[in-house]
């Protein structure tokens, strides 16, 4: 009996930690959501117009 009762509470709370990290990403996400960034910085002088990954592979044409 008492095997069962342990089992029980131990399923009870998963499933409310469960609940409670939903509704904590769900806050968090909103919270993101209404964030407003800001305008990204001007480029530095000097630099070339593509500083991806890919435009430093000489096979990046391909």
């Amino acid at each position: 009996m008492e095997t069962a009762v342990l089992i029980a509470v131990i399923i009870l709370v998963t499933g409310i930690g469960m609940r409670w990290i939903h509704l904590l990403n769900a806050q968090h996400d909103a919270r993101i959501e209404a964030y407003r960034f800001s305008a990204p910085l001007p480029r530095p002088p000097g630099l070339p117009d593509d500083t991806g990954r890919r435009a430093h592979h000489t096979g990046a044409g391909r």
